[in-house]
Order: structure tokens, then sequence, then C-alpha cells
């Protein structure tokens, strides 16, 4: 029983983080560390991540359902959905190759608390950084992006397979930087959310068929519905916020955090 309600937690914890630039693997390598999930799961627990990564997906397909549907629905005639498809077709390659080749390597190499603790320090100044310098955004709207802006923020997001980064951080900072403005820069990270995090559970559910023990099946599905949950209560009120006051104070809690675990790791 103790097993199931730490993977809530960690489904909780991974529903709230998944899409605020704090690093939802980063939470989850420290929490499953400090909680013995890791240990508990061996080489499953990356796969245990990327599962219940899923379930937070899952809540954004279900917040922005009208416009996936109208999007699907309107590629073999409506020009403004296939070019709506073909931006987030754009931004979502570069993940998808350079996972291929290093993902293995740097999730190897690179998942530990202290790599955790350096990046979300990193990450929290360069947010302020950006917010500083990016005050006159271009794009107001998904429809006028250019597809080579969408491909540059493809990159950005490739940074955050580097832990403790955030996914969801570099794909709006990129966005900022690139010239969108604050809301529309968090509303395209969720949509290039859905087909990356879909192809990494792909990509690691096939690469770890081997170590998958159908005996964690149930811990696993725990983590991933109330991740599900958990971000669908995140997903609007986030929105909101950024739009009122911008994305400073999560840069500080990241500095914050990234600090006491680095100091802890010291001591």
């Amino acid at each position: 029983m103790e097993q199931y309600l730490i993977a809530a937690l960690l489904g909780i914890v991974e529903g709230l983080t998944e899409f605020l630039p704090v690093s939802s693997t980063g939470h989850l390598i420290l929490f499953g560390d400090m909680l013995g999930m890791r240990e508990r799961l061996g080489p499953s627990f990356d796969v245990f991540i990327v599962m219940i990564q899923l379930g937070a997906v899952l809540a954004v397909v279900v917040h922005f359902w009208r416009r996936i549907w109208e999007t699907i629905v309107g590629l073999p005639s409506d020009p403004k959905a296939r070019r709506f498809a073909g931006l987030v077709l754009a931004a979502f390659l570069p993940a998808i190759v350079l996972g291929g080749l290093f993902g293995s390597t740097i999730a190897e190499l690179l998942f530990s608390p202290a790599v955790v603790g350096t990046t979300l320090i990193i990450g929290g100044i360069l947010i302020l950084v950006i917010e500083a310098l990016c005050k006159s955004p271009r794009y107001h709207s998904v429809d006028d992006v250019p597809l080579k802006t969408g491909l540059g923020i493809g990159f950005c997001q490739a940074l955050a397979m580097v832990p403790g980064t955030s996914r969801s951080g570099a794909t709006i900072m990129g966005g900022m930087l690139l010239g969108l403005d604050r809301q529309l820069a968090a509303e395209f990270s969720f949509f290039l959310a859905m087909p990356t995090m879909a192809a990494a559970f792909a990509y690691d559910a096939y690469k770890s068929r081997d170590l998958l023990d159908w005996g964690d099946a149930g811990i696993i599905a725990v983590g991933f519905v109330t991740a599900f949950f958990a971000a669908l209560l995140v997903v609007r009120p986030f929105l909101a916020i950024v739009g009122r006051i911008g994305f400073a104070p999560f840069a500080y809690y990241r500095v914050a955090l990234g600090t006491l675990v680095l100091v802890l790791l010291f001591l």
C-alpha cells in the first residue's frame, strides 16, 4: 500500500509541475530518491517517469480538445489547420531526432540530484534574464508564427533532455526569445507537449520492454491517473497567472529549490 501512496504522490507532483517552468522530471528525480521509489523500481523508474508524464499530457488533450479536433478535421481542406499542424511538427522534429541520438546517454549520465539542483538554478536565472529582455513580442497568435520559428522552439525544447532544465520552461523561454508573447509561448508549449511526450512514452516503453515488470503496472497506473487529474487543475490557472505576472515567481522558486538541493547534498 505504501508504494501506491508514493506513486500517487509522485503523480500529483508530476501533474502540478509538468507545464510549469520548474522541471517536472527534476522534481520526480528528487522526490523519487527521497521516497525510495527509484530504489524500488530500479531501471523501470525512468519508464515510470515517462508514463506518468503521459497522464499529464492527456489533461492538455482534454483542455484543448476543440482546437485539436478542428485541426484534425480541417487537415484535408483547411490551410489554417494544415499550417498549425506543420508548425507543431516542425517544433517536434528536433526533440525526436536529438532524443533518439542522445537521450539514452543523457539519461545514463545526468539523472542525478546534483545535476537537477544545478540546472534548476541556471534555468531560474535564465528565466529572469529572458523576462527582462523580451518586452516587445512580435507574435500574439499561433497562426502568425513562421515555421522556422517553430523549428527554433523545437531546438530549445531539446535542451530539456538535461534533467532539471524543464521541457515547458525551455519551450516557453525559447518561444519568448523568438518573438512569442508570454501566453502564446505557454500555450504553444502545451501543444508541443502532446506529440513530444507521446513519442517519449513510445520510445521508452519499447526500449525498456524487457525491463518492465507487470507487477509494477498498478503502481504506474496510480501515478498516471493522479498526474492526469492534478494537471487538469493546473492548466487554466497557469495561463491566467502567466498573463498577469509572468514567470518570475517560478524563477525564484527554481533558484531556491536548486540551492536547497545542492546544500543538502554538500552536507
